[in-house]
């Protein structure tokens, strides 16, 4: 019982944040979709500093071996990220792309580009989705009630993020099915570690702050290496101001949720 306590939980939540973000990002006009993205990546820095790293350096009794776990996810996305780089080279070889003319192989360059940043944020959104399905699994072993407010806690945190990442999935070049397909699987890893949790909570307990340090470091990395230096490419003076106002806004979202709606949660 306890077990199907918290699948409902895990799966209802993916479910119900899934549904909210594709709803509200399914209304956006795509032209509006660059300018989004910096929603992302104001909700991803702000999950990231807000939630994430005070909640670890408030609980951990050695804040050098987080710090170097950080570091850790930073250089692993690294080199996650030059796989598929190395991938695209390996399968689209330059002469293939020069063959085809220097505008072509440019398009191709970036359309590329542009998908590496949604895998990359299907990755990151795994590793947080596996925590947050351990510290559901958690909350349920301790109490029904602490584990129900758990969920609906991780729910509302995760709803400005689902939306930045299904943006930003679609401004990857990803159609609407597919999007809300790879955050629907993404989605999925949070039962996944729930129910490893349920079976072996000791031991996957005792690796959660490093868990959360790696998707920590996703979260940043995805904001700072791949989001926003395509902002940058963005520079006129009206379309910056947007972008720093929509920052602001995801950041917003996830201290009002934490701050004023669930105060301790």
């Amino acid at each position: 019982m306890l077990l199907a306590w918290i699948l409902a939980a895990c799966l209802g939540g993916t479910l119900l944040s899934l549904a909210i973000a594709a709803f509200v990002a399914s209304r956006v006009q795509a032209r509006w979709v660059p300018t989004l993205v910096s929603f992302a990546v104001g909700a991803l820095l702000g999950a990231a500093f807000l939630d994430v790293l005070p909640h670890l350096f408030e609980e951990t009794r050695d804040p050098g071996r987080i710090g170097a776990f950080i570091l850790a996810g930073l250089l692993a996305f690294f080199v996650l990220e030059k796989l598929l780089l190395w991938r695209h080279h390996h399968h689209h070889g330059d002469e293939g792309e020069a063959a085809a003319g220097p505008v072509h192989a440019h398009a191709h360059a970036r359309g590329h580009d542009d998908q590496r940043v949604g895998w990359m944020i299907v990755f990151g959104d795994a590793f947080h989705n596996a925590t947050d399905g351990v510290i559901i699994a958690s909350a349920f072993l301790a109490d029904v009630r602490i584990g129900v407010v758990t969920a609906l806690a991780i729910v509302a945190h995760e709803i400005p993020q689902e939306i930045g990442d299904f943006l930003v999935l679609l401004h990857s070049g990803f159609e609407r099915r597919k999007a809300l397909l790879l955050n629907a699987l993404s989605g999925l890893a949070s039962a996944v570690a729930a129910v490893a949790a349920y079976f072996a909570l000791s031991a996957v307990a005792a690796w959660l702050p490093e868990i959360l340090a790696i998707a920590a470091a996703s979260m940043i990395y995805i904001a700072v290496a791949d989001l926003i230096p395509g902002l940058h490419r963005r520079s006129a003076l009206g379309e910056s101001l947007l972008q720093v106002l929509f920052i602001a806004l995801g950041i917003g979202c996830i201290w009002i949720i934490h701050a004023v709606l669930l105060p301790g949660a």
